[in-house]
């Protein structure tokens, strides 16, 4: 079964790009701007959206992407609404992927059989769950499988080629590689480290490798862009999200073109970084 993930990375790789898959968190700083701002993402550049559910203690996550769950709790997102924010946005995009990314708890209480279904229907097409392992694969990873969502796991550095085959097992999509150790947002990675560790991956995959993890500027994306099939991008649009908000933390005028701008300029890097057949 080819999926909207797959469809995406074949015809980037057709054009000799690499895509830009971009990080918010799901109802941050309110739903309505989040909704504003997930259907302006497409025109702006993003070629993968990376849609947080919110949770109360997102461990992998930085300060800022912890905070940004923090507003978007506050501000009332749950699971539900953020199944309904998918559901808004792919009646008007029938071709953008959406991957929901965050911790198995909020999901593990939903029910997993539901939330499939639910996250299916809603027009989800992948899974990045941090927080279980490849030996917990039955919890979630191969019923998610089997109900036709790509479930994407993460390489790091500390990933030796004895553990990558358990990894990559029932990945499906592309690999995102986490090209830093630590927490989201706190140090920028080096280019030649990330293309080695990429030529690495692929050694054992054909799928597509997504890096991830401190890249900020168009500058950082177009380096990454060079060795990798895809580029993320999270801390950097929340930074700019909360830029734009007003003292007491709320949405303003300039909330939603922050991000779009941002997410421009993060396009321009990553096109054209890569040659056909690269």
């Amino acid at each position: 079964m080819t999926t909207r993930i797959d469809s995406r990375f074949h015809a980037l790789r057709q054009n000799g790009n690499a895509a830009l898959v971009t990080f918010l968190t799901a109802g941050d700083p309110d739903l309505e701007t989040s909704r504003a701002i997930l259907a302006a993402l497409p025109a702006a550049g993003a070629d993968v959206i990376e849609l947080g559910m919110p949770f109360t203690d997102p461990m992998a996550d930085g300060p800022a992407i912890q905070a940004s769950s923090q507003r978007a709790l506050k501000a009332g997102m749950t699971l539900v609404k953020t199944l309904d924010l998918v559901r808004g946005f792919r009646a008007r995009d029938a071709a953008t992927p959406i991957v929901l990314m965050g911790y198995y708890n909020p999901i593990y209480i939903y029910g997993v059989d539901r939330f499939l279904t639910d996250a299916k229907a809603a027009g989800v097409d992948g899974l990045i769950v941090v927080d279980l392992p490849p030996e917990e694969d039955e919890e979630l990873c191969l019923p998610a499988l089997k109900a036709g969502l790509n479930f994407i796991r993460l390489a790091t550095p500390t990933t030796d080629d004895k553990r990558l085959p358990a990894v990559l097992a029932n990945t499906s999509g592309f690999v995102y590689y986490v090209s830093i150790t630590g927490i989201t947002g706190t140090a920028a990675p080096n280019a030649s480290n990330v293309s080695d560790a990429v030529a690495r991956i692929k050694r054992h995959t054909k799928l597509p490798v997504a890096v991830g993890f401190g890249v900020r500027t168009a500058e950082h994306a177009r380096s990454i862009a060079q060795g990798a099939d895809g580029v993320v991008v999270g801390s950097a649009l929340i930074d700019a999200l909360k830029g734009s908000l007003d003292a007491d933390g709320r949405a303003t005028d300039k909330t939603v073109k922050a991000v779009t701008t941002h997410v421009s300029s993060l396009a321009a890097g990553v096109r054209g970084a890569r040659k056909v057949g690269a």
